[in-house]
């Protein structure tokens, strides 16, 4: 996301053992009748809830290498294998169940009832919390939000600090990415993405995204700017890891953006289609976060609406196949891929309508297409749903893409 409002976001972690150890039982198990991925038991356990990233082991490394090519080297996958128990969950979904896992979709963070009527009406894979109201993020409120999900729901909003963050009113204001990097090391910055992702985590989010890995030198104010950790490729992405590191640390899932990169680009997705240098270029400079990606531990990656003339001629990276394979095999992410907003950036509605968006981004090779406005859930399942049926949307494409985002959320076992 790249929704540039200094916007704020109590407690209560929603409660899943029970819920979830009858998840993998009922998915082992043959389905007789309405096959069900989870449970709609509402008793109390002590499990983390959907998207919680447990803390990165002694062997995660805390500084980045120090390779200088061009071209990535072979770097370790991130650690996100599927859970041994994601097939047997997978295999027991409907095909609706399993496309309804693929959408993030934003919701009225000050209204918890339509939430809450929306994860219990269409079962979305996650949800997405933007603007200034604060009520879900209050008072427990996101545990009815996944009391009423059959799947955990992953829960996500945009805390980058600075111009871009979302529980400011609520728990402080936390400096803008240019400004931490002038004025605190990595490890500082670790332990301050520790502190607010611990605060996230006591409001229900599972999942932020941050950090923003876009390197340039833009004014503060830029669509990029101070969101940004320099403009030194080295010296930024050790921050990148820091930031990402102490929101795993937390239990929170980091989100890296925008790949391939924004920080070089000409335009505003907001506004239209946005162009970056050649792939050459992008590979010394914006694509050097995203080496050795396996030192990030679990994280997830959005790619950002934007054209890379050699590699994507003319299409938005969001809905170009060659974009994905480049951050799969070039730079060997395995971990969940998500969209950025697919419904209210000209880059793509100008072009398409929702749900033909949605489609061409998940045929692409997204595991999970984010729309902020909301609505439309049911005209983009159907249209999902038909596209499945057809062999337009590869079932194995589906299968692969539903794998990660379970595991991603710990909903597998």
């Amino acid at each position: 996301m790249d929704d540039e409002r200094n916007e704020p976001m109590n407690s209560g972690r929603p409660k899943t053992t029970k819920r979830w150890a009858a998840v993998i039982l009922g998915a082992a198990t043959v389905l007789l009748t309405s096959v069900q991925c989870g449970t709609a038991d509402d008793q109390a356990g002590s499990a983390q809830p959907a998207g919680t990233v447990p803390p990165p082991s002694s062997g995660v490394a805390s500084s980045p290498s120090s390779s200088g090519k061009p071209a990535p080297s072979p770097s370790p996958r991130a650690e996100q294998a599927p859970a041994p128990g994601c097939e047997a969950v997978v295999a027991g979904m409907s095909p609706r169940q399993r496309l309804a896992q693929l959408v993030v979709v934003g919701v009225n963070a000050g209204d918890p009832q339509a939430a809450v009527k929306l994860v219990r009406d269409q079962q979305v894979g996650g949800i997405f919390l933007g603007g200034n109201e604060t009520a879900l993020l209050q008072n427990g409120v996101l545990d009815e939000v996944q009391r009423a999900a059959k799947i955990p729901v992953s829960v996500a909003i945009d805390e980058e600090g600075g111009r871009v963050q979302r529980i400011d009113a609520l728990d402080g204001n936390m400096p803008s990415a240019r400004k931490m990097a002038s004025t605190l090391t990595p490890a500082q910055v670790r332990k301050k993405a520790a502190e607010r992702g611990r605060q996230m985590r006591a409001r229900g989010v599972t999942v932020d995204y941050a950090p923003d890995a876009d390197i340039t030198d833009q004014p503060d104010r830029d669509i990029v700017g101070d969101r940004s950790f320099g403009s030194d490729p080295e010296v930024a992405r050790k921050y990148v890891l820091a930031f990402a590191q102490g929101l795993r640390d937390a239990g929170v899932q980091p989100v890296l953006k925008h790949f391939p990169g924004h920080g070089h680009a000409t335009g505003d997705s907001h506004k239209g289609l946005v162009r970056t240098p050649p792939l050459a270029s992008l590979r010394k400079v914006d694509l050097v976060p995203y080496r050795d990606i396996g030192e990030y531990g679990e994280i997830g990656v959005m790619v950002g609406h934007l054209d890379v003339p050699d590699l994507t001629g003319g299409t938005p990276s969001t809905l170009s196949a060659p974009a994905y394979r480049l951050l799969r095999k070039d730079y060997a992410f395995d971990g969940p891929v998500i969209t950025d907003d697919l419904g209210a950036m000209k880059a793509i509605t100008s072009q398409y309508p929702l749900q033909t968006a949605v489609l061409k981004a998940l045929q692409a090779g997204a595991d999970q297409a984010l729309w902020s406005s909301g609505g439309n859930v049911g005209t983009v399942l159907a249209t999902l749903e038909q596209a499945l049926a057809s062999g337009d949307l590869p079932a194995a494409r589906v299968d692969e893409a539903v794998t990660r985002v379970l595991a991603a959320k710990h909903a597998c076992g």
